[in-house]
Protein backbone atom coordinates (compact mmCIF):
# COMPACT_ATOMS: atom_id res chain seq x y z
CA UNK A 1 0.00 0.00 0.00
CA UNK A 2 1.41 3.56 -1.01
CA UNK A 3 2.31 5.39 2.20
CA UNK A 4 0.48 9.07 2.18
CA UNK A 5 0.92 11.93 4.46
CA UNK A 6 -1.67 15.12 4.91
CA UNK A 7 -0.50 18.49 3.93
CA UNK A 8 -0.20 20.76 7.30
CA UNK A 9 0.44 23.82 5.38
CA UNK A 10 0.50 25.42 1.13
CA UNK A 11 4.40 24.90 -0.13
CA UNK A 12 5.14 27.51 -2.93
CA UNK A 13 7.75 25.17 -5.01
CA UNK A 14 10.80 27.86 -6.04
CA UNK A 15 13.52 25.47 -6.99
CA UNK A 16 14.39 22.68 -9.67
CA UNK A 17 13.19 19.63 -8.11
CA UNK A 18 10.47 20.57 -5.41
CA UNK A 19 6.70 20.64 -5.77
CA UNK A 20 4.42 22.75 -4.43
CA UNK A 21 1.24 21.32 -1.68
CA UNK A 22 -1.85 22.56 -0.36
CA UNK A 23 -3.26 22.52 3.49
CA UNK A 24 -4.88 19.46 3.34
CA UNK A 25 -3.72 18.19 0.24
CA UNK A 26 -2.57 13.73 0.36
CA UNK A 27 0.11 13.14 -1.16
CA UNK A 28 1.71 10.14 -1.64
CA UNK A 29 5.51 9.29 -0.07
CA UNK A 30 8.28 7.45 -2.13
CA UNK A 31 9.49 7.19 1.17
CA UNK A 32 9.29 7.95 4.59
CA UNK A 33 13.18 8.49 5.28
CA UNK A 34 13.70 12.20 5.19
CA UNK A 35 16.82 13.25 3.01
CA UNK A 36 18.29 16.05 4.88
CA UNK A 37 14.40 17.46 6.16
CA UNK A 38 12.66 16.80 2.80
CA UNK A 39 10.59 13.95 1.55
CA UNK A 40 10.17 13.01 -1.74
CA UNK A 41 6.71 11.94 -3.26
CA UNK A 42 4.09 12.97 -5.77
CA UNK A 43 1.24 15.84 -5.24
CA UNK A 44 -2.72 15.27 -5.94
CA UNK A 45 -1.57 16.77 -10.23
CA UNK A 46 0.70 14.14 -10.27
CA UNK A 47 3.72 16.02 -10.17
CA UNK A 48 6.88 13.58 -8.22
CA UNK A 49 9.59 15.68 -6.50
CA UNK A 50 10.66 17.25 -3.33
CA UNK A 51 8.70 19.56 -0.18
CA UNK A 52 9.44 19.99 3.45
CA UNK A 53 8.94 17.02 5.87
CA UNK A 54 7.83 19.67 8.47
CA UNK A 55 4.84 20.71 6.20
CA UNK A 56 3.17 17.17 5.82
CA UNK A 57 2.30 14.72 8.84
CA UNK A 58 2.30 10.68 7.57
CA UNK A 59 -1.16 9.27 8.19
CA UNK A 60 -1.12 7.09 11.33
CA UNK A 61 -2.99 4.37 9.64
CA UNK A 62 -0.93 3.76 6.85
CA UNK A 63 1.99 3.56 9.50
CA UNK A 64 0.86 1.28 11.29
CA UNK A 65 -0.70 -1.38 8.59
CA UNK A 66 3.13 -2.35 8.05
CA UNK A 67 2.83 -5.62 9.18
CA UNK A 68 5.69 -8.54 9.44
CA UNK A 69 5.34 -11.62 7.23
CA UNK A 70 3.46 -13.37 9.99
CA UNK A 71 0.65 -10.39 10.03
CA UNK A 72 2.14 -8.61 13.07
CA UNK A 73 2.97 -5.03 13.34
CA UNK A 74 7.12 -5.15 13.37
CA UNK A 75 9.01 -3.60 15.95
CA UNK A 76 10.22 -1.17 13.20
CA UNK A 77 6.75 -0.42 12.18
CA UNK A 78 5.34 0.17 16.06
CA UNK A 79 8.34 2.64 16.32
CA UNK A 80 7.49 4.49 13.21
CA UNK A 81 3.71 4.71 14.67
CA UNK A 82 4.57 6.46 17.92
CA UNK A 83 7.28 8.73 16.31
CA UNK A 84 6.54 11.73 14.29
CA UNK A 85 8.36 11.56 10.97
CA UNK A 86 8.59 14.93 10.62
CA UNK A 87 12.10 17.30 12.00
CA UNK A 88 11.66 18.92 15.33
CA UNK A 89 13.28 21.76 14.05
CA UNK A 90 10.91 25.07 13.83
CA UNK A 91 11.44 27.96 12.16
CA UNK A 92 12.74 31.22 13.34
CA UNK A 93 9.67 32.78 13.51
CA UNK A 94 8.25 29.31 15.62
CA UNK A 95 10.54 29.76 17.67
CA UNK A 96 9.24 32.67 19.16
CA UNK A 97 6.11 31.46 19.14
CA UNK A 98 4.68 33.84 16.01
CA UNK A 99 2.52 32.52 13.50
CA UNK A 100 2.38 32.78 9.73
CA UNK A 101 1.92 36.50 8.41
CA UNK A 102 -1.41 37.38 10.09
CA UNK A 103 -0.33 35.81 13.51
CA UNK A 104 -1.19 33.05 15.16
CA UNK A 105 -1.86 31.82 18.71
CA UNK A 106 1.76 31.05 18.81
CA UNK A 107 1.26 28.78 21.46
CA UNK A 108 3.06 25.99 20.49
CA UNK A 109 5.77 24.43 22.57
CA UNK A 110 9.72 25.59 21.73
CA UNK A 111 11.39 22.95 19.92
CA UNK A 112 15.21 23.20 19.05
CA UNK A 113 17.11 20.85 16.81
CA UNK A 114 20.56 20.08 19.30
CA UNK A 115 21.51 16.79 17.96
CA UNK A 116 24.15 14.19 19.72
CA UNK A 117 27.52 14.89 20.57
CA UNK A 118 29.01 12.30 18.09
CA UNK A 119 26.73 13.83 15.03
CA UNK A 120 28.00 17.43 15.66
CA UNK A 121 30.49 17.15 12.79
CA UNK A 122 29.65 13.90 11.08
CA UNK A 123 25.83 13.76 10.54
CA UNK A 124 24.72 17.17 9.92
CA UNK A 125 25.79 19.23 6.48
CA UNK A 126 24.49 22.52 4.87
CA UNK A 127 21.26 21.46 3.96
CA UNK A 128 20.36 19.91 7.46
CA UNK A 129 16.34 20.32 8.60
CA UNK A 130 17.37 23.45 9.28
CA UNK A 131 18.73 24.48 6.10
CA UNK A 132 15.41 24.32 4.03
CA UNK A 133 14.42 27.21 2.14
CA UNK A 134 13.29 30.46 3.88
CA UNK A 135 10.09 29.23 6.22
CA UNK A 136 10.39 25.95 6.28
CA UNK A 137 9.83 24.96 9.99
CA UNK A 138 6.84 23.73 11.56
CA UNK A 139 4.60 26.68 10.65
CA UNK A 140 4.57 28.54 7.23
CA UNK A 141 6.68 31.70 6.79
CA UNK A 142 5.68 35.03 8.29
CA UNK A 143 6.98 37.12 5.77
CA UNK A 144 5.81 37.16 2.21
CA UNK A 145 8.66 36.91 0.11
CA UNK A 146 9.40 40.29 -1.96
CA UNK A 147 10.68 39.97 -5.05
CA UNK A 148 14.69 39.80 -5.32
CA UNK A 149 17.21 41.35 -7.16
CA UNK A 150 18.71 39.48 -9.61
CA UNK A 151 21.21 36.93 -8.74
CA UNK A 152 19.12 36.65 -5.44
CA UNK A 153 16.63 33.71 -5.40
CA UNK A 154 13.03 35.41 -6.98
CA UNK A 155 9.61 34.79 -5.46
CA UNK A 156 6.42 34.23 -6.98
CA UNK A 157 4.06 37.03 -8.29
CA UNK A 158 1.22 35.76 -5.43
CA UNK A 159 3.65 36.94 -2.67
CA UNK A 160 4.71 40.03 -4.41
CA UNK A 161 1.18 41.29 -4.60
CA UNK A 162 0.84 40.43 -0.90
CA UNK A 163 3.69 42.05 -0.02
CA UNK A 164 3.10 45.38 -1.73
CA UNK A 165 -0.52 45.02 -0.08
CA UNK A 166 -0.56 43.95 3.51
CA UNK A 167 1.80 44.69 6.85
CA UNK A 168 3.92 41.92 7.99
CA UNK A 169 4.35 42.19 11.64
CA UNK A 170 2.84 39.09 13.34
CA UNK A 171 -0.41 39.70 15.20
CA UNK A 172 -0.57 37.08 18.23
CA UNK A 173 -4.07 36.90 18.99
CA UNK A 174 -3.22 35.14 22.23
CA UNK A 175 -1.82 37.50 24.35
CA UNK A 176 -0.65 35.20 27.36
CA UNK A 177 0.87 32.64 25.25
CA UNK A 178 4.39 34.00 24.20
CA UNK A 179 4.29 35.45 28.29
CA UNK A 180 3.84 31.64 29.45
CA UNK A 181 5.90 30.12 26.96
CA UNK A 182 9.20 32.82 27.70
CA UNK A 183 8.87 31.66 31.55
CA UNK A 184 7.41 35.93 32.05
CA UNK A 185 4.45 34.89 34.24
CA UNK A 186 6.49 32.32 36.39
CA UNK A 187 9.38 34.37 37.44
CA UNK A 188 6.51 37.37 37.64
CA UNK A 189 4.59 34.55 40.20
CA UNK A 190 8.00 33.79 42.25
CA UNK A 191 8.28 30.70 40.38
CA UNK A 192 12.19 30.88 39.49
CA UNK A 193 14.57 29.87 41.13
CA UNK A 194 18.41 29.08 39.82
CA UNK A 195 21.65 30.05 40.98
CA UNK A 196 23.14 32.60 39.30
CA UNK A 197 27.21 33.92 39.31
CA UNK A 198 28.52 37.25 39.08
CA UNK A 199 29.38 36.68 35.19
CA UNK A 200 26.02 35.64 34.21
CA UNK A 201 24.64 38.94 35.53
CA UNK A 202 23.46 41.17 32.95
CA UNK A 203 22.69 45.01 33.82
CA UNK A 204 20.13 47.33 32.50
CA UNK A 205 21.83 50.94 33.54
CA UNK A 206 19.75 54.36 33.04
CA UNK A 207 20.50 56.76 30.20
CA UNK A 208 19.27 59.75 29.16
CA UNK A 209 16.74 57.81 26.98
CA UNK A 210 15.52 55.80 29.43
CA UNK A 211 17.09 52.05 30.64
CA UNK A 212 19.79 50.87 28.58
CA UNK A 213 21.97 47.86 27.91
CA UNK A 214 25.41 48.36 29.98
CA UNK A 215 27.86 48.79 27.41
CA UNK A 216 30.52 45.91 26.99
CA UNK A 217 33.94 47.13 28.66
CA UNK A 218 35.88 45.24 25.85
CA UNK A 219 34.46 45.95 22.92
CA UNK A 220 35.84 43.42 19.68
CA UNK A 221 35.47 42.94 15.86
CA UNK A 222 34.99 39.57 14.17
CA UNK A 223 36.49 38.94 10.04
CA UNK A 224 34.54 36.38 8.03
CA UNK A 225 36.59 34.88 5.09
CA UNK A 226 35.04 33.76 1.95
CA UNK A 227 34.05 29.66 2.51
CA UNK A 228 36.20 27.12 1.23
CA UNK A 229 34.45 24.08 0.19
CA UNK A 230 35.44 21.24 2.14
CA UNK A 231 34.84 16.72 1.46
CA UNK A 232 33.96 13.96 3.95
CA UNK A 233 33.51 10.07 4.30
CA UNK A 234 36.06 10.08 0.99
CA UNK A 235 34.10 12.80 -0.89
CA UNK A 236 30.74 11.64 -0.08
CA UNK A 237 29.70 14.46 1.60
CA UNK A 238 30.51 17.94 0.76
CA UNK A 239 30.27 21.49 2.82
CA UNK A 240 30.81 25.17 3.33
CA UNK A 241 33.88 26.24 5.81
CA UNK A 242 33.36 29.18 6.97
CA UNK A 243 36.97 31.01 8.92
CA UNK A 244 35.63 33.89 11.82
CA UNK A 245 38.74 35.60 13.72
CA UNK A 246 37.67 37.29 16.42
CA UNK A 247 40.07 40.44 17.21
CA UNK A 248 39.96 39.73 20.82
CA UNK A 249 42.05 36.15 20.69
CA UNK A 250 43.43 36.70 16.71
CA UNK A 251 42.93 33.02 15.99
CA UNK A 252 41.04 31.70 13.13
CA UNK A 253 38.27 29.22 13.97
CA UNK A 254 36.17 27.47 11.25
CA UNK A 255 32.34 26.63 11.50
CA UNK A 256 29.53 25.63 9.25
CA UNK A 257 26.22 26.60 8.57
CA UNK A 258 25.22 24.79 10.90
CA UNK A 259 26.98 25.12 13.55
CA UNK A 260 25.63 28.67 13.36
CA UNK A 261 22.12 27.58 13.66
CA UNK A 262 23.02 25.45 16.92
CA UNK A 263 23.97 28.53 18.21
CA UNK A 264 20.97 31.21 17.02
CA UNK A 265 18.75 28.11 18.65
CA UNK A 266 20.47 28.18 21.91
CA UNK A 267 20.67 32.13 21.87
CA UNK A 268 16.82 32.29 20.98
CA UNK A 269 16.30 29.51 24.26
CA UNK A 270 18.58 31.78 26.08
CA UNK A 271 16.78 35.37 25.99
CA UNK A 272 13.36 35.45 25.73
CA UNK A 273 13.73 39.41 25.55
CA UNK A 274 16.62 40.37 23.27
CA UNK A 275 15.98 40.45 19.53
CA UNK A 276 18.83 37.76 17.96
CA UNK A 277 19.53 38.68 14.44
CA UNK A 278 17.63 36.00 12.04
CA UNK A 279 20.43 34.49 9.90
CA UNK A 280 20.74 34.49 6.15
CA UNK A 281 17.60 32.71 4.53
CA UNK A 282 17.90 28.66 4.10
CA UNK A 283 18.59 26.43 0.89
CA UNK A 284 17.96 23.00 -0.04
CA UNK A 285 19.32 23.36 -3.60
CA UNK A 286 21.91 24.85 -4.93
CA UNK A 287 24.14 26.13 -2.09
CA UNK A 288 27.16 25.57 -3.49
CA UNK A 289 26.51 28.01 -6.50
CA UNK A 290 28.81 30.79 -6.05
CA UNK A 291 25.83 33.53 -6.09
CA UNK A 292 23.79 31.76 -3.70
CA UNK A 293 27.48 31.61 -1.42
CA UNK A 294 28.31 34.66 -1.73
CA UNK A 295 24.88 35.75 -0.86
CA UNK A 296 25.38 33.89 2.37
CA UNK A 297 28.38 35.35 3.69
CA UNK A 298 27.45 38.64 3.26
CA UNK A 299 24.12 37.55 5.56
CA UNK A 300 26.10 36.35 7.85
CA UNK A 301 28.70 39.06 7.59
CA UNK A 302 25.61 41.51 8.78
CA UNK A 303 24.55 38.69 11.56
CA UNK A 304 27.67 39.00 13.37
CA UNK A 305 28.33 42.73 13.44
CA UNK A 306 24.98 42.72 15.00
CA UNK A 307 25.71 40.29 17.53
CA UNK A 308 29.24 41.49 18.56
CA UNK A 309 27.84 44.51 19.06
CA UNK A 310 25.27 43.55 21.43
CA UNK A 311 25.99 44.58 24.91
CA UNK A 312 24.68 41.29 26.08
CA UNK A 313 24.92 38.81 22.99
CA UNK A 314 28.25 39.76 22.54
CA UNK A 315 29.51 38.32 25.88
CA UNK A 316 27.19 35.47 26.32
CA UNK A 317 28.80 32.01 27.19
CA UNK A 318 27.44 30.15 24.14
CA UNK A 319 28.35 32.75 21.94
CA UNK A 320 31.92 33.39 23.20
CA UNK A 321 32.51 29.22 23.16
CA UNK A 322 31.58 29.74 19.26
CA UNK A 323 33.93 32.49 18.36
CA UNK A 324 36.74 30.83 20.62
CA UNK A 325 36.79 27.23 20.67
CA UNK A 326 39.46 25.80 18.83
CA UNK A 327 39.91 22.41 16.34
CA UNK A 328 39.57 20.87 19.93
CA UNK A 329 36.58 17.90 19.70
CA UNK A 330 36.33 17.87 23.33
CA UNK A 331 36.42 20.89 24.61
CA UNK A 332 33.62 21.70 21.72
CA UNK A 333 31.14 18.98 23.10
CA UNK A 334 32.35 19.91 26.63
CA UNK A 335 31.09 24.00 25.64
CA UNK A 336 28.15 22.17 23.69
CA UNK A 337 26.63 20.45 26.36
CA UNK A 338 26.94 23.15 28.82
CA UNK A 339 25.16 25.48 26.22
CA UNK A 340 22.51 23.26 26.07
CA UNK A 341 22.01 22.50 30.04
CA UNK A 342 21.92 25.87 30.73
CA UNK A 343 19.72 26.36 33.72
CA UNK A 344 19.25 30.67 32.93
CA UNK A 345 16.73 29.91 30.26
CA UNK A 346 12.93 31.03 30.72
CA UNK A 347 11.71 32.18 33.64
CA UNK A 348 15.66 31.94 35.27
CA UNK A 349 17.07 34.43 32.86
CA UNK A 350 14.93 37.21 33.86
CA UNK A 351 17.03 36.30 37.24
CA UNK A 352 20.16 37.43 35.41
CA UNK A 353 18.69 40.77 35.38
CA UNK A 354 20.22 43.61 37.94
CA UNK A 355 17.70 47.09 37.09
CA UNK A 356 18.54 50.65 38.00
CA UNK A 357 17.68 51.62 41.91
CA UNK A 358 14.87 53.75 41.07
CA UNK A 359 12.00 51.32 39.71
CA UNK A 360 9.96 52.57 36.25
CA UNK A 361 6.27 54.06 36.06
CA UNK A 362 4.37 51.76 34.99
CA UNK A 363 1.80 53.61 32.95
CA UNK A 364 4.90 55.62 30.52
CA UNK A 365 6.30 51.97 30.32
CA UNK A 366 3.00 51.20 28.85
CA UNK A 367 3.16 54.53 27.12
CA UNK A 368 6.40 54.08 25.46
CA UNK A 369 5.60 50.18 24.34
CA UNK A 370 2.47 51.16 22.46
CA UNK A 371 4.41 53.35 20.72
CA UNK A 372 7.09 51.16 19.93
CA UNK A 373 4.57 48.80 18.73
CA UNK A 374 3.40 51.53 16.11
CA UNK A 375 6.65 52.32 15.21
CA UNK A 376 7.43 48.61 14.24
CA UNK A 377 4.04 47.83 12.50
CA UNK A 378 4.98 51.18 10.29
CA UNK A 379 8.27 50.55 9.54
CA UNK A 380 7.20 47.09 8.72
CA UNK A 381 5.17 47.89 5.99
CA UNK A 382 7.71 50.42 4.51
CA UNK A 383 10.33 47.97 4.76
CA UNK A 384 8.11 45.88 1.95
CA UNK A 385 7.32 49.09 -0.32
CA UNK A 386 11.18 50.08 -0.12
CA UNK A 387 11.96 46.29 -1.12
CA UNK A 388 10.00 45.79 -3.66
CA UNK A 389 10.53 49.48 -5.14
CA UNK A 390 13.90 48.93 -5.13
CA UNK A 391 13.95 45.68 -7.09
CA UNK A 392 11.78 46.69 -9.56
CA UNK A 393 13.94 49.80 -10.35
CA UNK A 394 17.20 47.18 -10.43
CA UNK A 395 15.39 45.19 -13.09
CA UNK A 396 14.99 47.86 -15.14
CA UNK A 397 18.37 48.92 -14.89
CA UNK A 398 19.95 45.73 -15.39
CA UNK A 399 17.98 45.09 -18.81
CA UNK A 400 15.82 48.34 -19.65
CA UNK A 401 18.08 50.75 -19.09
CA UNK A 402 21.18 48.72 -20.64
CA UNK A 403 19.22 47.91 -23.83
CA UNK A 404 18.34 50.97 -24.48
CA UNK A 405 21.71 53.16 -24.27
CA UNK A 406 23.23 50.09 -26.21
CA UNK A 407 20.53 50.63 -28.94
CA UNK A 408 21.65 53.98 -29.00
CA UNK A 409 25.26 52.60 -28.90
CA UNK A 410 24.73 50.76 -32.21
CA UNK A 411 22.64 53.26 -34.03
CA UNK A 412 25.80 55.59 -33.66
CA UNK A 413 27.75 52.67 -35.00
CA UNK A 414 25.76 52.23 -37.83
CA UNK A 415 26.08 56.02 -38.27
CA UNK A 416 29.65 56.00 -38.15
CA UNK A 417 29.91 53.02 -40.76
CA UNK A 418 27.80 54.78 -43.17
CA UNK A 419 29.50 58.10 -42.67
CA UNK A 420 32.98 55.68 -43.93
CA UNK A 421 31.71 55.26 -47.14
CA UNK A 422 32.23 58.73 -47.94
CA UNK A 423 35.79 57.75 -48.47
CA UNK A 424 37.08 61.36 -47.70
CA UNK A 425 40.50 61.88 -45.71
CA UNK A 426 39.12 64.67 -43.68
CA UNK A 427 35.93 62.89 -42.30
CA UNK A 428 38.13 60.01 -40.90
CA UNK A 429 38.44 61.72 -37.47
CA UNK A 430 34.46 62.59 -37.49
CA UNK A 431 33.69 58.49 -38.22
CA UNK A 432 35.97 57.16 -35.89
CA UNK A 433 35.21 60.16 -32.78
CA UNK A 434 31.13 58.94 -33.62
CA UNK A 435 32.24 55.18 -33.63
CA UNK A 436 34.04 55.70 -30.13
CA UNK A 437 30.63 57.72 -29.11
CA UNK A 438 28.68 54.33 -29.74
CA UNK A 439 31.19 52.24 -27.90
CA UNK A 440 30.52 54.92 -25.32
CA UNK A 441 26.43 54.06 -25.08
CA UNK A 442 27.36 50.66 -25.11
CA UNK A 443 29.70 50.71 -21.85
CA UNK A 444 27.10 53.05 -20.37
CA UNK A 445 24.31 50.54 -20.81
CA UNK A 446 27.06 48.18 -19.21
CA UNK A 447 27.58 50.26 -15.86
CA UNK A 448 23.73 50.77 -15.49
CA UNK A 449 23.25 46.99 -15.41
CA UNK A 450 26.84 46.61 -12.93
CA UNK A 451 25.37 48.84 -10.49
CA UNK A 452 22.92 47.64 -8.74
CA UNK A 453 24.44 45.18 -7.01
CA UNK A 454 27.18 48.22 -5.47
CA UNK A 455 24.18 50.56 -4.29
CA UNK A 456 20.54 48.43 -4.25
CA UNK A 457 21.60 45.47 -3.13
CA UNK A 458 23.40 46.18 0.06
CA UNK A 459 20.29 47.82 1.17
CA UNK A 460 17.56 45.30 0.52
CA UNK A 461 19.78 43.06 2.78
CA UNK A 462 19.90 44.92 5.32
CA UNK A 463 16.39 45.63 5.21
CA UNK A 464 16.14 41.78 4.93
CA UNK A 465 17.95 41.64 8.30
CA UNK A 466 15.73 44.14 9.74
CA UNK A 467 12.74 42.05 8.74
CA UNK A 468 14.08 39.41 10.53
CA UNK A 469 14.17 41.68 13.93
CA UNK A 470 10.74 43.34 13.53
CA UNK A 471 9.51 39.61 13.24
CA UNK A 472 10.88 39.13 16.40
CA UNK A 473 9.40 42.37 18.59
CA UNK A 474 6.20 41.39 18.72
CA UNK A 475 6.72 38.04 21.09
CA UNK A 476 9.15 40.42 23.09
CA UNK A 477 6.23 42.97 23.53
CA UNK A 478 4.01 40.30 24.22
CA UNK A 479 6.05 39.07 27.24
CA UNK A 480 5.99 42.56 29.05
CA UNK A 481 2.77 43.62 28.45
CA UNK A 482 1.63 39.84 29.87
CA UNK A 483 3.83 41.06 32.96
CA UNK A 484 1.95 44.43 32.80
CA UNK A 485 -1.73 42.82 32.50
CA UNK A 486 -0.74 40.58 35.42
CA UNK A 487 0.04 43.31 37.62
CA UNK A 488 -3.41 45.36 36.91
CA UNK A 489 -5.31 42.04 37.89
CA UNK A 490 -3.73 41.46 40.93
CA UNK A 491 -3.16 44.77 43.05
CA UNK A 492 -3.24 43.02 46.15
CA UNK A 493 0.04 41.54 45.61
CA UNK A 494 1.82 44.24 44.25
CA UNK A 495 4.99 44.97 46.36
CA UNK A 496 7.18 41.88 44.80
CA UNK A 497 4.70 41.44 41.88
CA UNK A 498 5.84 45.05 41.01
CA UNK A 499 9.37 44.66 41.47
CA UNK A 500 9.33 41.39 39.10
CA UNK A 501 7.26 43.61 35.90
CA UNK A 502 9.92 46.32 36.28
CA UNK A 503 12.49 43.85 35.74
CA UNK A 504 10.93 42.86 32.95
CA UNK A 505 10.03 46.45 32.04
CA UNK A 506 13.85 47.69 31.97
CA UNK A 507 14.90 44.43 29.82
CA UNK A 508 12.26 45.25 26.94
CA UNK A 509 12.73 49.05 26.81
CA UNK A 510 16.75 48.45 27.10
CA UNK A 511 16.53 45.78 23.95
CA UNK A 512 14.14 48.49 21.92
CA UNK A 513 16.89 51.61 23.37
CA UNK A 514 19.48 49.18 21.35
CA UNK A 515 17.43 48.43 18.62
CA UNK A 516 17.07 52.17 17.49
CA UNK A 517 20.55 52.80 18.13
CA UNK A 518 21.56 50.50 15.92
CA UNK A 519 18.82 51.17 13.42
CA UNK A 520 20.13 54.84 12.95
CA UNK A 521 23.67 53.34 12.78
CA UNK A 522 23.14 50.94 10.35
CA UNK A 523 20.54 53.01 8.15
CA UNK A 524 22.79 56.37 8.08
CA UNK A 525 25.87 53.86 7.12
CA UNK A 526 23.89 52.48 4.37
CA UNK A 527 22.64 55.44 2.87
CA UNK A 528 25.48 57.14 2.89
CA UNK A 529 27.23 54.58 1.26
CA UNK A 530 24.36 54.05 -1.21
CA UNK A 531 24.79 58.11 -2.33
CA UNK A 532 28.93 57.78 -2.65
CA UNK A 533 27.64 54.83 -5.36
CA UNK A 534 25.24 56.34 -6.88
CA UNK A 535 27.62 60.39 -6.98
CA UNK A 536 30.90 58.17 -8.46
CA UNK A 537 28.29 55.76 -10.77
CA UNK A 538 27.35 59.16 -12.46
CA UNK A 539 30.63 60.44 -11.79
CA UNK A 540 32.11 56.98 -14.23
CA UNK A 541 28.95 58.44 -16.76
CA UNK A 542 30.35 61.62 -17.01
CA UNK A 543 33.68 60.64 -17.85
CA UNK A 544 32.88 58.65 -20.78
CA UNK A 545 31.01 60.97 -22.01
CA UNK A 546 33.62 63.15 -21.47
CA UNK A 547 35.99 61.14 -23.59
CA UNK A 548 33.96 60.66 -26.22
CA UNK A 549 33.07 64.46 -26.56
CA UNK A 550 36.99 64.96 -26.74
CA UNK A 551 37.18 62.63 -29.57
CA UNK A 552 36.08 65.21 -31.66
CA UNK A 553 38.27 67.77 -31.24
CA UNK A 554 41.65 65.18 -31.15
CA UNK A 555 40.70 63.86 -34.55
CA UNK A 556 40.41 67.30 -36.33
Amino acid sequence: MALKARVLYDFHSENPGEISITENELVTLFSEEELDGWLEGENSRGEAGLFPASYVEITRDQITSNTNNNGLSSPKAKAKAVTPTHTSYTSPESQRGLGAGSGGSGGGSFHTSQGSDDDWDDDWDDSSPTDAAQGMGTSPPLYPVTSSLPGRRDSSQQHQQQAKSSATVGRNLNRFSTFVKSGGEAFLLGEASAFVKDGDRICVVMGKNGPEWQEDPYPFMCTIDDPTKQTKFKGMKSYMSYGLTPTHTNVQVNRRYKHFDWLYARLVERFPVISVPHLPEKQATGRFEEDFISKRRKGLIWWMNHMITHPVLARCDVFQHFLTCGADEKAWKMGKRKAERDELVGSNFFLTISTPAVPLDLQEVESKIEGFKSFTKRMDENIVVVNVTINDFARKQITGFKKEYQKVGQSFALLGQAFELDQQAYSGGLNRAIAYTGEAYEQVGEYFAEQPRRDLAPISDLLDLYRGHLANFPDIIHVQKGALTKVKDCPKQEGELHDRCNIISCATLAEIQHFHRTRVRDFRSQMQHHLQEQIGFFQKITAKLQDALQKYDDDQ
